[in-house]
Formats: C-alpha cells, sequence, structure tokens
C-alpha cells in the first residue's frame, strides 16, 4: 500500500478518475435527455478531479503518464452490456461500483473535502437514474454543519431559548422542592429557608450551566470561521467551487451559480461571511453572548422559581400551601403556553402537559415529604 507521504499514491487516483472519464462518456453516448446530461456532467466532475492530481503529480516531480484511450476489459463489458441491454441494464452495477469507492478520498489529506462530497452524490446518481426520480443528487451541496435547534425562530443567541427554559425549569423544580417541605414539616419559615435556597441554587447552577454551554459553542463556531478562512485563503478555487453547488442545490442553473460564486469570491470578506452562512450555516454576526445568555437564565429561573415562595412570604399554614399550590399551577399553565407558541405546537396541549409534568413532580415530593415525616418522627410544626 503506497505511503501517505509517497506522491506516486497520486497515480492510483488519477487513473481511476480517467478510466471514470472515459466509461461516463461511452454511456453518455448511449444516452438520452436528462440522463445524458447528467452523464456528461460526471464527465466533467471527473475530469476536474484527474485535473487535481495531475497538478498534484507536476508538484511533486512525478511524470504524469498519458491518458487512456481506451476503456479497461470490465468497463468495456459494462458498456457492451448496455449497448445491448440498455442503460437500465447496468445501472444497478455503476452503484454498487460509485458505493464501493466513495470513500475513497476520506482519509486523503491532499483531496479537497468538496472531491469527497462530489464521488457521493455520483452512487445518488445511479440511484436514481434506477428509481426513475429527478436526477436532483448533482445539484446537492456539501452538508452543512448543523448547531442550532428547529425551534429558534430567530432567537440565534440563544437567550430567548435560555428564558423559556429557565422560567420552565425555576417553576418545576422549586415547586416540588417547596412542596417537599411543606409535606415533611408545617413550619412556614423552613418551608420559606427551602424555597429561598432552592431559587438562588438553581439560578446560579442554571446560568452557570448556560454559560459554560454558550462560550463552549461561541469558541467552536469561531475555528468554525477561522478554518474556514484558511481555506478560502489557500484553496480560493475549490471554495467557489463548493458555494457554486449549494447555489445549484437552491435552484440556480449551473451558469448562474458559477457567475453568483465568482462574483462573491472576488470579495475575501463578503466570500467568508457567504461561505460562513450557506456552508456551514453560521452567522458570523451573531454568536451568542454567554454573559447575556447566562443573565437571562439567572433572571428567567429565579422568576419561575419565586412564585411558590411568594406566599410564604406573606403566610403561614394551610392558606400559604393553598396559595402556592394555585399560584404554581396557575403559572404552570401559562409557561406552558407560552413553550407552545415558541414551539409551534398546540398551546393548550403545551399547556397541559407542564402542568401534568410538573403538578406530579410536586405531588411526588410532597408524598415523599408526608413519608419522610412520618418514619423519621419530624413533629407536625417542624420540631
Amino acid at each position: 500500500m503506497s505511503s501517505k507521504r509517497d506522491p506516486k499514491r497520486y497515480l492510483k487516483y488519477l487513473a481511476a478518475e480517467r478510466n471514470a472519464i472515459l466509461l461516463y462518456s461511452a454511456l453518455a453516448d448511449q444516452a438520452t435527455g436528462d440522463r445524458r446530461e447528467a452523464l456528461l456532467e460526471l464527465v466533467e466532475i471527473e475530469a476536474q478531479h484527474a485535473q487535481h492530481w495531475i497538478d498534484m503529480l507536476n508538484s511533486h516531480g512525478v511524470e504524469v503518464p498519458p491518458a487512456p484511450d481506451r476503456l479497461d476489459p470490465d468497463d468495456a463489458a459494462l458498456v457492451a452490456r448496455a449497448r445491448a441491454a440498455g442503460l437500465d441494464s447496468v445501472l444497478a452495477a455503476l452503484e454498487e461500483t460509485e458505493g464501493v469507492n466513495a470513500d475513497i478520498y476520506d482519509d486523503e489529506p491532499d483531496a479537497p473535502a468538496v472531491m469527497s462530497s462530489e464521488e457521493r452524490i455520483h452512487m445518488r446518481v445511479f440511484q436514481q437514474m434506477q428509481d426513475g426520480s429527478p436526477l436532483t443528487a448533482l445539484n446537492e451541496a456539501p452538508r452543512s454543519v448543523d448547531f442550532g435547534e428547529t425551534w429558534h425562530r430567530g432567537d440565534r443567541t440563544g437567550s430567548v431559548r435560555a428564558a423559556i427554559f429557565g422560567v420552565s425549569d425555576g417553576l418545576v423544580s422549586n415547586t416540588a422542592l417547596v412542596m417537599g417541605f411543606a409535606g415533611a414539616v408545617s413550619d412556614p419559615k423552613v418551608v420559606l429557608f427551602a424555597g429561598i435556597a432552592g431559587l438562588l441554587a438553581g439560578a446560579f447552577s442554571m446560568a452557570a450551566g448556560e454559560y459554560i454551554s454558550v462560550a463552549s459553542q461561541r469558541d467552536l463556531f469561531r475555528r468554525e470561521i477561522e478554518t474556514e478562512a484558511a481555506e478560502l485563503r489557500d484553496k480560493p478555487e475549490e471554495e467557489r467551487r463548493e458555494l457554486e453547488l449549494i447555489y445549484r442545490a437552491k435552484g440556480m442553473d449551473k451558469e448562474t451559480a458559477r457567475k453568483a460564486s465568482e462574483h462573491i469570491m472576488a470579495d475575501p470578506d463578503k466570500a467568508l461571511d457567504t461561505l460562513a452562512r450557506e456552508e456551514l450555516g453560521l452567522d458570523p454576526s451573531a454568536l451568542g453572548s454567554p454573559l447575556r445568555v447566562a443573565l437571562s437564565s439567572f433572571i428567567a429561573f429565579a422568576l419561575g422559581a419565586v412564585v411558590v415562595v411568594i406566599p410564604y412570604l406573606f403566610a403561614s399554614g394551610g392558606l400559604a400551601l393553598g396559595l402556592a399550590i394555585a399560584m404554581s399551577l396557575t403559572s404552570m399553565l401559562v409557561v406552558g403556553a407560552i413553550v407552545g407558541r415558541f414551539s409551534g405546537r398546540n398551546m393548550a396541549v403545551a399547556a397541559l402537559r407542564q402542568l401534568a409534568v410538573g403538578a406530579g413532580a410536586a405531588t411526588v415530593t410532597f408524598l415523599i415529604g408526608l413519608a419522610v415525616s412520618h418514619f423519621t418522627g419530624l413533629s407536625a410544626t417542624g420540631g
């Protein structure tokens, strides 16, 4: 096996690409319509791949062999079968061959990422030919990196997401905590202390977690953008081709996509911004503020958690417990409806789900509190 440092390995890649050019050209001569156009485009892509390896061989001083002028025996037999029985008779074999070779460049450091994507696209072209579905594979762009959730609805900084989760978590967790203590003791001061402690501990924990999460995500985004900037600087033509593929996936014809990509690549800053958005799915101007999200989480959790605490600031005994339950259940319905609104779900269903989860958690902890009080001998007055 050729070493990763041995430039003669490029000869194997070049031979494979040249054989593919001959095979697809011969098959295109027997095809019509969209199939012919797809095969000719595969020929063009393989020619670009071949030229890349020719350039690599030249740069390493390795002699480039002459291109073959005839098919190898296996490919010649395939073309003969297609000529005799029609193109459909060889599509399964072509798909299988492309599937075996789809990862040929995955571990090759000198192969541009777009080449790996295009090799996989070739396999999908033959899959679509067999299925009789529209030939759209050649319009597919390299897969984007997706770090966001589908329900952000424009919340690129994560602040709204953190606020919604914060209120919900604060409400449910602190209601459950206070109900647990209320079941165990009747001293309102103990219950109040537990509620305030739960509020502060939860809010700080929520804020710290969100800060670390968003800061780590921001660092990852920056690294992706820096890597893209380096690729744009070192391999501008490969990046232009990736951008062209992306635009073709959006519905542009080949010539329009090529002109658009060339226009954008003429401005390095615009090119980086466009590639970050289109290829990576990132907005360089809105990576999110860890401090803002952490503060939002803290305030939101505290707002949710304080609901069950408020009655114990002004009342005691059964009145405080009754008010705490009523206020918490009402708040759960409201928060659930808001979550449903942001997530695009039925608001009533989301509200009832929030109520069921929150009330269920509070009931369980209240019963556990009663059991603990009974089996440990805690007095009803908290003594």
